[in-house]
């Protein structure tokens, strides 16, 4: 029986390898491997070795040699099929049924890998050619070498509209193949097909094994979405696979150490500076599936954050969704890069040892719980000090093995004791200065109680805390743009709606004018990928302010990750009153003046 290798390489990677072994055999760990007395033949001192990055065993004593597959066959017996059934039954994965659709889908996916590759090399060709000269000035004015952008297989989509699609038929490529592929759109409305990727400096994508299986793409041009990437195909999965993840691979096993940045062009920049094993998400906020890939290649990943507001974020987003994964030995860290740099312009501008400075102050992952849950919050009464206790309490329930929650809630009841416990209490009863209720910042990255004033300043409108009627209409005209960033389904959902939508505050107007041309432009974005885009068109602080606590305190619903029947129903009603206050357009007025509204004070 054939088996896909697509499945295969599945069963392997969900495989515990050590685990695995480890019934047969008492394993002892040796840095990043383990070692044994040989299940395979007498032996009195251990020669037997399990390398998980490797994801191998090997005996220097009789030569009993393979992977997890292997192990089953040599060491119960079984034929390679029946180990596989064994193999997917403990991986909770469903074995393929060896059917004519199966051997078609398999031959499919064999001429799908063939299309990308003749793509890929065809891109390198445009690159290196007459058109590709913009495409290669960039390049060397980001400091790439020629043997870096060889080595990335880069290359270069012209600017003439259907130039894939006429050279790829020459080849004898079809259309039907490179629309599965995601090469070229489909045929709509009586049009010709035409190119997915059209000026713009090209990034090839592969699997584990080093297979191009999608393509990202920058422009060159004015197109509003600076980067693209290939849409879901049967190869390409975005929410699974990391840029660059075969080459960080082999580097991963002989660092011991894995890199995670924002894009192509930090991952290239720090594997030209030495930091080869270095990978990216694919356009979106890092995934479960993700997180599990970069456990395979290190056991603490390190992930780059910028030391802005977005940075923040994304790095509170990853401790999220890691938490309920967590399991002894496999962690997180976090390393807050200087503000105003990235990854890409540090080792540029400064040097691959400014970066390795940054790297060694990296942040554990506990770090990250407790900053997400005290960072711009002030916890000046015993109710708020509860609350604070009870969110850490909720943070921690997530993680499912009990070892780890355990230490977990030991650590943030220390934490919690040193901000607001018996020890502040006695510097205030001292004499001391130090203002009650303030846990450390960011940017302070202080691990006790104390430390520089936080990012965002004082909080207004907080919990119990209250603001003027003028104030608060601002914060609702924050909120009905924050429920769009942060639902994009009621953007798409709508749309006519938004693009009628009058809001006094003309940066906020701006802003929503921008959704409206990016939605319309590209409605599949998600939440992550309208803030990149926002944050690119200049509209940082307008986000900082909208995508806040001091917003999300009123209107609890259009936080992240909120139902999205609850924050329709809020919305609507947001809006409804809204446009009761405004009265009737005048259609003078730019931009939506209103009169000054009249209270409202609704918590959400």
């Amino acid at each position: 029986m054939a088996f896909p290798p697509d499945f295969l390489d599945e069963l392997r990677a969900r495989t515990d390898l050590p685990g695995l072994v480890g019934r047969r055999a008492k394993l002892i760990k040796r840095g990043r491997e383990f070692t044994a007395l040989c299940p395979f033949h007498n032996e009195k001192t251990p020669s037997f070795t399990v390398s998980p990055d490797k994801g191998f065993y090997h005996c220097f004593g009789c030569g009993a040699h393979g992977d997890a597959i292997a192990f089953v066959m040599q060491s119960e017996g079984l034929s390679f099929p029946e180990s596989v059934e064994r193999l997917a039954g403990l991986a909770g994965l469903e074995v393929p049924k060896p059917t004519p659709e199966q051997a078609a889908r398999a031959e499919r996916g064999a001429a799908l890998h063939e299309a990308m590759d003749a793509v890929c090399q065809w891109f390198t060709e445009q690159l290196h050619g007459d058109a590709g000269a913009e495409a290669g000035d960039y390049l060397v004015g980001r400091g790439l070498e020629p043997a870096t952008v060889a080595a990335f297989r880069l290359g270069y989509a012209p600017n003439r509209r259907g130039a894939l699609k006429l050279a790829m038929n020459a080849k004898g490529l079809d259309d039907e193949i490179l629309v599965e592929a995601g090469l070229i759109k489909p045929a709509e409305g009586g049009e010709a097909p035409r190119d997915y990727f059209f000026d713009r400096i090209v990034f090839p994508i592969t699997d584990r094994r080093g297979r191009v299986v999608a393509f990202g793409g920058r422009t060159l041009g004015q197109s509003k979405a600076k980067y693209i990437n290939s849409p879901e195909t049967p190869l390409f999965h975005k929410g699974r696979m990391l840029y660059n993840l075969a080459g960080a691979r082999r580097a991963a096993h002989d660092t011991g150490e894995v890199l995670v940045v924002e894009g192509y062009m930090d991952v290239i920049a720090l594997a030209q500076a030495g930091f080869p094993a270095t990978v990216a998400p694919l356009g979106t906020a890092i995934t479960e599936d993700q997180i599990a890939e970069l456990w395979r290649l290190a056991s603490e990943p390190l992930l780059c954050l910028d030391g802005d507001a977005a940075g923040r974020r994304a790095g509170y987003r990853a401790a999220e969704r890691a938490l309920a994964h967590l399991r002894p030995g496999k962690s997180l860290r976090f390393a807050i890069l200087p503000e105003g740099e990235d990854p890409d312009s540090l080792v540029r501008n400064r040097s691959p040892q400014a970066l390795r400075q940054v790297l060694e102050t990296a942040l554990p992952l506990s770090d990250l719980i407790w900053l997400m849950h005290t960072d711009g919050r002030s916890f000046e009464t015993p109710e708020r000090q509860a609350g604070l206790r009870q969110d850490l309490r909720a943070s921690v329930q997530a993680i499912r093995d009990p070892d780890v929650r355990a230490g977990y809630e030991a650590e943030m009841e220390r934490r919690f004791d040193a901000a607001f416990g018996q020890g502040r209490r006695g510097r205030q009863a001292a004499g001391g200065q130090s203002r009650p209720g303030r846990p450390p910042s960011w940017q302070s990255r202080g691990r006790g109680p104390g430390g520089p004033k936080d990012w965002a300043g004082e909080q207004k409108g907080g919990r119990g805390v209250r603001i003027p009627n003028r104030q608060r209409y601002f914060r609702q005209e924050q909120a009905l743009v924050a429920y769009l960033i942060n639902h994009p389904e009621l953007l798409s959902e709508f749309t006519e709606e938004v693009a009628d939508l009058r809001l006094e505050n003309r940066d906020l107007g701006r802003l929503r004018g921008a959704l409206v041309d990016l939605i319309a432009s590209d409605p599949a974005l998600d939440s992550e990928g309208l803030r990149c885009h926002l944050e690119q068109q200049g509209f940082v602080e307008v986000l900082n302010g909208l995508l806040s606590r001091d917003v999300y305190d009123l209107f609890h619903s259009a936080r992240p990750g909120a139902p999205l029947n609850k924050a329709r129903e809020v919305w609507l009603e947001a809006l409804s009153r809204h446009k009761a206050r405004q009265g009737p357009r005048d259609p003078d007025a730019e931009g939506g003046q209103s009169a000054a509204p009249a209270s409202a004070g609704a918590r959400r």
